[in-house]
């Protein structure tokens, strides 16, 4: 009996993607598909980067299709293609990077520093291609956080070459500064400083930049989120209504600029005793998932209040890569897939497919 191509396509449309909760076939992830006699080849191509998920994927692939009748051997190639998807109107992306990821948050001490770090880490643990600008010129944090010292070197005297740790590439102010020197600029010099950073930093083929914005909502914050070409913006917020005021206009900042906000992250959601493991609330319950309620956008995680997750981030090595298996880990990776899903979700950047118009006088 021949295996026909309606037959399987229909029977990938039965797998669902656990990421996306889309089908196979819908999602036109399914492609190429090869019958030769009773034997069948696939690809099966992921629009965001799933190492750990892969496996899985495959194996449903394979299941779905053992049952069609005549079935032989069968062959899933499952892998992922991350491509540039859209940003705000005017803004051109910058070469070498393919998508830019802002953490922001309303106000300081919400954990943003420690969630970019580890939400960097945990998309190069997918097996990306990932940076981490650490844009808090006034204070910056990535240099300790991620474990890296020294200054950047420059192979042709225009442009830096990031540092790197953990399989990230990094670029800070706090390369290049005494870390008890003070950052006494005005603002339009701090995004200037900040423009020169991102800029003349020789990013070598990312998939996913993720940029630790400075706190706040003030001038900085706005001319950078006009003028960095930004895919998608993730919130961090505690429970605590002081925080979830200052969220609120952080989002609101993003939305004035058209950058579509990915998602809200809740930081320090429930304390976790380091001797007894009994968990309290002491920032309150459920502002994050209210917050994401009002707003129509989606909650992509919460965090303890665990001393760990602090000590990791002040040993160089944060938590996805301190205690990879670990509860918290599997948190920020998940966040981290989240993350990704919705970036594959946007509009695709099509200016690299039009060729440059060049108009001469004759």
């Amino acid at each position: 009996m021949s295996i026909t191509l309606e037959a399987v396509r229909a029977a990938l449309a039965a797998v669902i993607d656990p990421n996306t909760g889309k089908d196979l076939v819908s999602s036109k992830s399914a492609k190429n598909i090869q019958i030769s006699g009773s034997d069948i080849a696939l690809d099966v191509e992921l629009g965001y980067q799933a190492k750990s998920q892969i496996d899985l994927i495959r194996s449903s692939v394979i299941a779905a299709l053992k049952p069609v009748p005549g079935m032989g051997q069968i062959s899933a190639h499952v892998f992922s293609k991350i491509v540039a998807h859209s940003v705000q109107a005017g803004v051109k992306l910058l070469p070498n990077v393919r998508n830019i990821i802002a953490v922001a948050s309303g106000k300081g001490g919400v954990g943003k520093s420690t969630t970019a770090a580890n939400l960097a880490l945990a998309l190069a643990a997918e097996g990306a291609t990932v940076g981490l600008l650490d844009a808090d010129i006034y204070g910056p944090s990535q240099p300790m956080m991620m474990g890296v010292s020294g200054k950047p070197e420059s192979h042709d005297g225009k442009t830096m070459e990031p540092l790197e740790n953990h399989g990230v590439q990094i670029a800070s102010i706090g390369f290049m500064i005494d870390p008890d020197q003070p950052m006494v600029w005005r603002g339009p010099i701090v995004t200037q400083a900040l423009q020169q950073l991102l800029e003349q930093t020789r990013w070598r083929d990312l998939d996913y930049l993720v940029v630790d914005m400075p706190p706040g909502t003030g001038d900085i914050q706005l001319t950078l989120s006009q003028k960095v070409p930004v895919t998608g913006a993730v919130i961090v917020t505690t429970p605590q209504d002081i925080a979830l005021l200052d969220a609120r206009k952080g989002l609101k900042m993003f939305e004035k600029v058209g950058i579509p906000i990915i998602g809200i992250v809740e930081n320090m959601s429930m304390h976790v005793c380091s001797h007894c493991g009994h968990a309290e609330p002491i920032f309150g319950e459920g502002g994050g998932e209210k917050m994401c309620a009002d707003y129509g956008v989606d909650f992509l995680g919460k965090l303890p209040l665990a001393m760990a997750i602090r000590e990791q981030s002040d040993s160089g090595k944060p938590t996805v890569v301190a205690d990879p298996d670990g509860m918290v880990a599997q948190i920020y990776k998940e966040i981290a897939r989240k993350v990704a899903v919705k970036v594959a979700d946007k509009a695709k950047d099509m200016t690299s497919k039009f060729p440059s118009i060049v108009v001469k006088n004759d």
